[in-house]
């Protein structure tokens, strides 16, 4: 654990709530943010790689945990990511999802019904389109740099498994732009568009609590665990 969280002062009230999440989830977050509750803002890329997502939480926790009495992740388990966080001079909250698809859904059970209904279903929001990083965004900067043959043969390789676009409503923004980017994708590369409703329940239990059964409240001096995801299996 970082020496320097442990050296905060103990003269110093900590009241405050701090978020730190991926650029697509704080979009969902942001209308809805409490004016005393602060932010944090992690790249979204880091997702590719669990081991460097690990690394930029702790070190975000690391400097954070001596100001802020509760962290609270817009993560979920996210390809375990999260597993081993720990903080010394603060809680840390997490709400037990397997991604953050559930949390734009509004709870794990939403998750589950969708994969069970559509498993070949890629997800979109208004962050996941405006942060740019999805095999649809990829195959535009492939077509610059390789050519269109090329990245038609990769695209095609990455969406082999996929048979549904579907653009998550969750009612926080105008959809237009959103929407009609997300047909003409669907379109493009011949999957079928579906709008979903989603859900604000879970982002509002995220800022404002009860942290029931649907979160992991990590203690000072504890680290969050894989089990914690599944405490019932």
């Amino acid at each position: 654990m970082s020496a320097h969280c442990a050296k905060y002062k103990s003269s110093i009230i900590k009241t405050r709530k701090l978020v730190i999440a991926c650029a697509t989830v704080i979009e969902e977050m942001l209308p809805l943010m409490p004016s005393d509750v602060e932010h944090r803002i992690l790249d979204f890329g880091l997702h590719t790689n669990p081991s460097k997502l690990r690394q930029a939480l702790q070190d975000a926790i690391d400097a954070s945990c001596s100001q802020f009495e509760t962290i609270i992740l817009g993560y979920g388990l996210c390809s375990q990511g999260v597993i081993g966080l720990h903080a010394t001079g603060c809680t840390l909250v997490v709400p037990r999802v397997d991604d953050c698809i559930a949390i734009f859904l509004g709870s794990s059970s939403a998750h589950r019904h969708q994969s069970r209904f559509e498993p070949g279903t890629y997800y979109l929001t208004k962050g996941w389109i405006e942060v740019g990083d999805s095999p649809f965004s990829e195959y535009e900067r492939m077509v610059a740099s390789r050519g269109q043959k090329h990245a038609d043969r990769i695209t095609r390789l990455m969406l082999n498994n996929y048979r549904r676009l579907a653009l998550i409503n969750t009612g926080q923004y105008a959809l237009e732009y959103y929407r009609d980017y997300a047909q003409r994708t669907a379109k493009q590369f011949g999957l079928k568009y579906e709008e979903i409703e989603g859900s604000t329940t879970l982002v509002k239990k995220m800022l404002n609590g009860p942290w029931d059964d649907g979160f992991i409240v990590v203690k000072p001096g504890y680290s969050i665990r894989f089990e914690d995801f599944y405490p019932n299996s």
